[in-house]
């Protein structure tokens, strides 16, 4: 955001983020925000950086940080790279533009190999459901079996990845990637030119594209055939968009009878429909439920878990496949063609081989001569500072890495940099191992699958790397809502940002801080409204009124048992992140207090509201005598069997309408009941001048007078 603001305007980044921090840090201590200020990073700045790359320099000397060529999702719009994640709806995560695919020399860190880990780990996280699932889909382990297929006249075997290696006898084509390496050796001649007309089609498609299920199948056949290694039957191959290099191996073995995709395709293209698992008519729709095998030869009455493990066997036995487990999760690309981000501590020497900058010389600092306005080249490469700077260090010829990294990494790893310590290291072992993991981590749902991954990924590898003794660095998650503006998301380009500052100079901090705890349930946010805050101020200047009104020598039964009830449920509700709830107690509190309060009740109430008004009670608890601060009293506390009242509230009727409400004792009488009910001034009112002719009495509940 920080770059893109500073295309729109002509502002440098680091001069819009100082600003941005500084009004920023202004909003949040006047709102009275309980931070250690002394424990503030910036992820922007030199010092910090220097431990991206320190973090770069150790994926890559334990062989997780690697380069290669590939097709990556690309914006045109912000004109570089992006990961699987910040695409995972086929358009860029920061602008909305739609994403292509892109062939690029990139940086990758091999997150892959942490895939079970990250699964496994999940279990032991008091984390949200949903959230968990969304990683475990994201990740997306799947049990089956590679299978080799030879290809006739041409010396290559295509290996597919199957979750149904049970419907082999089945497969009656093939299907590649239209990017796939063995494309041009196994085309024949006659269909050259309708392959590469379909393959450079497919090139401006991004995955979300040509992965959904309700579009029409399109392909081309390649003009060769392979052979089906459990029967020696020959099956054509063709290519189709809706297989993706990235996922599993490129190919597909293609079951029509038992894979809807497949089915779709053969119908169209007319190939034929095998049945191999019983159960439906495949030739009416794919039947793609577990079953018993038939048309299977030694498969044949298995059921499909039994006839799965009997293939992955004979496969295994005959060399021609084996048993094996995938995962949909990419590793992590990291590469950006950005200025602003943490320069990728890399060079190249005069033959184009990657070394790594030595840690003497991090940080490696961004250069400051470069129009960072995008170009479709990395920004870095018009720095004639960097060149320089390369050269002076490792010799004449040597070049610079031009990328930076993906502004992830950096908040990948910040929360060990809160406990750092120093500049010398990035975490002091005694410390991580007392704080780490963090007990309680706030955050938006929006990262399931990108911070949450990325920040449990690293934590796993500095561990497998000994820096760290836990590879968790999350115990549990809360996930905030998302504050609206009439029903949408606050954007400044629609014009429905709210900025704290009119209504904390209108109304006070406290009243804002209380609006927002008020609107709606913590985990699923609220929407604004500008009248909304008065019932808060209201409230706030209601309880001001009780807290100076003349103190009583002592409380009443009544004001004793309610006054424990709010304790508790104000308690309970702050460590639940209840705090709408705890408000509303609040509220039915001071609606139900008429006859004053002693100061001991006072100073608890006080103590109560402080966490949420923490300005609004220092106020009041200096005007109660107090020289010390409200937050180094003791929380207070209440007693169970008092927060149970001995009183209870009878509603009384007249003639079926309510006409008043007694609190009285639980133990009441009915004589003594209709007597309280009958000399209360309300219902004496409606009793004058009239027959009673029938009293009712339900214990606990109610009071009814008929008359006429």
């Amino acid at each position: 955001p920080a770059e893109n603001y500073a295309i729109k305007t002509g502002i440098h980044p680091n001069e819009s983020i100082t600003t941005n921090v500084g009004k920023m840090t202004e909003q949040l201590k006047r709102m009275g925000c309980m931070y250690d200020w002394d424990k503030t990073l910036n992820t922007s700045t030199p010092e910090y950086y220097k431990w991206t790359q320190w973090l770069f320099l150790q994926m890559y000397k334990n062989d997780i940080a690697y380069r290669k060529r590939a097709n990556v999702n690309y914006c045109n719009s912000c004109q570089t790279v992006l990961a699987n994640e910040q695409a995972q709806d086929g358009s860029c995560e920061r602008c909305g533009t739609e994403v292509i695919q892109k062939p690029l020399e990139q940086w990758f860190w091999r997150i892959t190999n942490y895939a079970q880990r990250l699964l496994d780990g999940l279990e032991g996280l008091n984390w949200p459901e949903k959230t968990k699932l969304m990683q475990k889909n994201w990740i997306g382990r799947s049990e089956g079996a590679e299978v080799d297929f030879v290809v006739e006249e041409v010396e290559e075997t295509i290996r597919v990845f199957t979750t149904r290696p049970d419907t082999l006898f089945g497969a009656t084509y093939m299907v590649l990637s239209p990017e796939h390496p063995l494309v041009p050796q196994i085309t024949t001649a006659a269909q050259k030119e309708a392959i590469e007309t379909y393959q450079k089609a497919v090139a401006s498609k991004n995955d979300l594209e040509r992965t959904d299920l309700a579009k029409d199948k399109s392909g081309v056949f390649t003009g060769g055939f392979a052979i089906n290694p459990v029967n020696g039957e020959r099956i054509p191959v063709w290519i189709a968009d809706y297989v993706l290099m990235s996922y599993g191996t490129g190919a597909i073995m293609a079951v029509p009878g038992h894979d809807e995709r497949d089915w779709d395709f053969a119908k169209k293209y007319d190939i034929q429909i095998l049945e191999v698992v019983s159960g439906g008519d495949v030739n009416e729709a794919a039947m793609t439920e577990h079953g018993t095998a038939v048309n299977s030869q030694f498969l044949d009455g298995l059921s499909t878990p039994e006839a799965k493990a009997k293939i992955i066997e004979w496969l295994e036995t005959e060399s021609k496949g084996k048993g094996v487990i995938n995962y949909r999760l990419r590793d992590w690309l990291v590469s950006r063609q950005r200025y602003w981000g943490a320069p990728i501590p890399m060079v190249y020497d005069p033959e184009g081989n990657a070394h790594s900058i030595p840690e003497e010389h991090l940080p490696w600092t961004l250069p400051t001569d470069v129009e960072f306005r995008p170009d479709g080249t990395s920004p870095l490469a018009q720095s004639k500072e960097l060149v320089e700077r390369t050269e002076a260090i490792f010799g004449k010829g040597w070049r610079p890495e031009i990328d930076t990294m993906d502004t992830f990494v950096c908040s990948s790893f910040y929360y060990l940099r809160f406990l750092g310590g120093d500049m010398e290291r990035v975490i002091e072992p005694s410390i991580e191992t007392q704080f780490m993991p963090v007990d309680m981590y706030i955050g938006g749902p929006e990262h399931a699958c990108m911070h949450l991954i990325y920040a449990r990924f690293v934590m796993m590898a500095l561990k497998d790397f000994g820096f760290t003794s836990h590879e968790e660095p999350f115990k549990q998650l809360v996930h905030q809502g998302l504050v609206t503006k009439d029903g949408s998301k606050m954007s400044k380009s629609k014009g429905n940002v709210v900025s704290p500052d009119e209504f904390v100079d209108k109304y006070g901090s406290d009243v804002f801080r209380m609006y927002l705890m008020f609107m709606g349930p913590f985990e699923q946010g609220g929407d604004w409204n500008d009248k909304g805050i008065t019932g808060i101020a209201r409230f706030v200047q209601k309880f001001w009124n009780l807290i100076q009104s003349d103190s009583v020598e002592s409380i009443d039964e009544a004001t004793v048992s309610r006054l424990h009830r709010t304790i508790k449920k104000v308690t309970l509700d702050i460590e639940k992140f209840q705090f709408n709830t705890a408000i509303s107690a609040f509220m039915e509190f001071l609606n139900e207090t008429k006859n004053g309060l002693d100061t001991a009740s006072k100073k608890a109430l006080i103590q109560l509201i402080a966490p949420m008004a923490p300005h609004f009670a220092e106020e009041l608890w200096s005007q109660l005598g107090e020289d010390f601060s409200v937050f180094d009293s003791a929380w207070p506390s209440y007693k169970e069997e008092l927060t149970v009242s001995s009183l209870i509230t009878l509603v009384v009727q007249v003639n079926g309408k309510v006409r008043a409400n007694l609190e009285v004792s639980k133990d009441i009488v009915k004589e003594e009941a209709i007597e309280l009910a009958r000399s209360h001034d309300n219902v004496a009112r409606f009793l004058e001048g009239k027959e009673i002719v029938k009293e009712i009495f339900v214990p606990g509940k109610l009071v009814s007078l008929v008359v006429k």
